[in-house]
């Protein structure tokens, strides 16, 4: 491994584990509201932990599977632009707490999601459940 690879291997290391705090952030954003009942306070505060994070990364992210298209969802929508607007542009499939009813009723496996490739690699599909 020369020099170069090295150092691109270094920071993709960085970026994992960037990305880690990411989906950590959500989940223990939404954690606090488990068992209250309220599954729109506990998805918000996951999204508005999960968005705050992404925009620290030093990244050109756009979102292709989020909350929902954009006239339905504020943030965390198909085609927001995420990160510092700096580094390597990537796609985005993110959904900041699945299982949105479980947490507000405090059962398992509620969790927070994410997975980011380089750009033009994930499917920017519509917002619709699948059969």
């Amino acid at each position: 491994m020369n020099i170069a690879q090295n150092i691109a291997a270094g920071l993709d290391r960085i970026l994992t584990m960037e990305v880690v705090r990411v989906t950590e952030r959500a989940a223990v954003a939404a954690a606090r509201l488990r068992g209250r009942g309220d599954e729109k306070a506990a998805d918000q505060v996951a999204v508005d932990a999960m968005r705050q994070e992404l925009n620290r990364l030093a990244i050109k992210g756009t979102v292709v599977i989020g909350e929902g298209e954009r006239d339905e969802a504020p943030m965390l929508y198909i085609g927001e632009e995420v990160g510092t607007g700096k580094g390597p542009a990537v796609d985005i499939a993110l959904d900041p707490l699945e299982g949105t009813t479980i947490c507000a009723k405090n059962l398992p496996n509620a969790l927070a999601v994410i997975a980011i490739a380089e750009k033009g690699s994930l499917l920017f599909a519509p917002d619709v459940y699948m059969d």
